[in-house]
């Protein structure tokens, strides 16, 4: 059995799908008894100084290279792999098995260097784990040779309830990839309607942004519909998820949106945007319609950024769910027979293990 060091972020504090993703990941190898350490490592990643580099490279170097079958093996969190692809080499040089966990490829807008850094870094490893098949994709469209999948499980969840009136929920840190502002702007053209929502995420990943979406809010005069909750964990969660008919996520950039998942595990049908790999989220359960088709527990729309068309677009697909019964239960049937059919974080740990052990 494997001997691993996981070495994670320091600077994502707030409840980042890839925390979780590290976290259940962990777990989950020491159920199936492999021995895990995990590393916090300091620093502004990918945008980190020389100093945490070189600690990179020193925790790196003690990991142990050498030993044979069943040595110590490194694997680095793509944020922080990708701000020190210079470290990594110097550890494939020395002889250290590492491995990249990729839970969000570098943005095409990042620039030129940033891909750059990107392509050294993840050339220079043994191997490459993608928490989804898009992020695997765009790695390979950009000349890696290979990308290995292990995508995220999910937790048994109760059935939501849901609310009258119907209550729609964005779970996710208030960030502007995420889009809340599309929301906000969306349901604010839905008022003559009953609902209400609750933005349930961290507001201190990003201040600016949060202030921006309070202030669209109130200039809508939504103050009395839509609820911040701050980040909720626990009870407190799972009691947001009970009163939650739809929810809503709407990321800009999005590798798999394990929100998606934690939604229809409860039963709650998803709205996603077309092309980011929510929408892989929303067909994970690989759902069939009556003419052989995909049906989506919810659905994927085209929202391109700027402008009125994503919030006008948006906000008909919101009235039209809310005022069609047929709709709803539709819906809600398919999110309902999609719960029974997620993979659990055994079956990602287990595919991980496997991985490993191939270059063993």
């Amino acid at each position: 059995m494997r001997h691993i060091r996981l070495l994670v972020p320091g600077n994502i504090r707030h409840s980042s799908g890839g925390n979780v993703y590290n976290a259940r990941l962990v777990a989950g190898l020491r159920e199936l008894g492999a021995a895990v350490d995990v590393i916090s490592v300091e620093g502004d990643w990918p945008h980190a100084g020389a100093t945490e580099r070189r600690r990179l490279g020193t925790f790196l170097e003690a990991s142990e290279p050498g030993g044979g079958p069943g040595q110590a093996v490194a694997i680095v969190d793509g944020l922080v792999a990708v701000g020190a692809p210079a470290e990594l080499e110097a550890a494939a040089r020395a002889g250290q098995e590492t491995w990249v966990l990729v839970h969000m490829p570098v943005p095409e807008s990042s620039g030129e260097s940033s891909l750059a850094d990107e392509a050294r870094a993840l050339s220079a490893v043994a191997g490459v784990i993608c928490t989804s098949a898009w992020a695997a994709s765009v790695l390979t469209e950009r000349g890696l040779p290979q990308a290995h999948v292990a995508l995220p499980g999910v937790d048994p969840a109760a059935q939501a309830g849901g609310s009258t009136p119907p209550h729609l929920a964005v779970v996710a840190a208030l960030l502007p990839n995420k889009d809340q502002m599309l929301a906000v702007e969306a349901l604010a053209l839905v008022q003559d309607l009953p609902w209400t929502a609750s933005l349930v995420g961290s507001d201190r990943a990003d201040p600016d942004y949060a202030r921006e979406v309070r202030a669209a809010i109130t200039e809508n005069s939504l103050q009395e519909r839509v609820r911040f909750t701050g980040e909720l964990a626990g009870e407190a969660l799972e009691a947001e998820w009970a009163r939650t008919d739809l929810s809503l996520l709407v990321s800009r950039q999005e590798a798999f949106g394990m929100a998606v998942t934690e939604s229809l595990a409860r039963g709650i049908p998803v709205l996603v945007r077309e092309g980011t790999g929510a929408e892989e989220a929303l067909g994970l359960a690989g759902l069939t319609a009556a003419d052989g088709g995909p049906r989506l527990p919810g659905a994927a729309l085209p929202l391109p950024e700027g402008g009125q068309e994503s919030p006008r677009l948006l906000a008909g697909v919101l009235r039209h769910w809310l005022q069609d019964p047929d709709m709803r239960e539709s819906w809600r049937a398919a999110a309902l027979e999609a719960r029974t059919r997620l993979p659990d974080w055994g079956i990602t740990a287990r595919g991980v293990l496997a991985l490993l052990a191939e270059q063993d």
